[in-house]
């Protein structure tokens, strides 16, 4: 009889144990599950609110571009005497300039624009936005001064005609005309004289290009 009862408990015993077994890995499965869950219910809300904040400010990056872009205009106007080919230079407003036309020597119109306030025009290291000058000297002549640089190349020229002026044919250069500066420069003939238009430094290139540039007249 004693014999019998160890039996039946012998074979109670293994189906218990291995409930329990199975018991304990479904809830160490469970824990597992949840807690991996958890991890990527935060890694989730992580990368939602990094995307969130991503996009805010490339939407507050984009209507400050638009602001400054819409504070431009209207343009401002800059007209020159008419011995120096009636120059007229159409710029953004948020700008200011020094241009000195009064003066009958190799630089009859030499101008400087910039951004608030015009920064040194006689310091060596500063830049503009734009440059505008009427040369007392012949347009062949402006350009021999640049073949050294052109055949070390450190500049480029090519053809040019102002969408205003085309009657005229001009060259652009870009590269480094001024030691340690990037320039983008329009040069033209006017009579005897060359007229010299430009811009220092990439972060002007695109108001050169799409303001300054389309809106340039002057009387050949």
């Amino acid at each position: 009889m004693k014999h019998n009862q160890n039996g039946a408990i012998n074979i109670l015993l293994v189906p218990f144990i291995l409930a329990v077994l199975f018991l304990l890995a479904a809830l160490g499965f469970g824990g597992w599950s949840y807690a991996s869950r958890q991890d990527y219910k935060n890694n989730v809300d992580q990368k939602i609110s990094a995307a969130v904040e991503l996009a805010k400010q490339q939407e507050s990056t984009q209507k400050d571009k638009q602001f400054a872009e819409a504070e431009k205009k209207p343009l401002k106007t800059y007209s020159g005497p008419q011995t120096s080919g009636s120059l007229i230079i159409k710029y953004p407003k948020t700008w200011s300039s020094y241009v000195d036309d009064t003066t009958v020597g190799s630089i009859p119109v030499d101008g400087y624009f910039y951004p608030g306030t015009v920064p040194s025009i006689t310091a060596a290291s500063s830049t503009f936005a734009l440059r505008v000058q009427v040369l007392a000297q012949a347009y062949s002549d402006v350009l021999g001064n640049l073949a050294g640089q052109q055949q070390n190349g450190l500049i480029t020229v090519d053809a040019y005609r102002l969408p205003n002026v085309p009657s005229v044919v001009g060259v652009i250069v870009n590269g480094q005309i001024e030691p340690n500066k990037t320039v983008s420069m329009v040069i033209l003939p006017l009579r005897d004289k060359t007229i010299e238009i430009s811009t220092q430094g990439d972060q002007f290139r695109s108001d050169f290009t799409n303001n300054i540039l389309p809106n340039l007249t002057f009387s050949p």
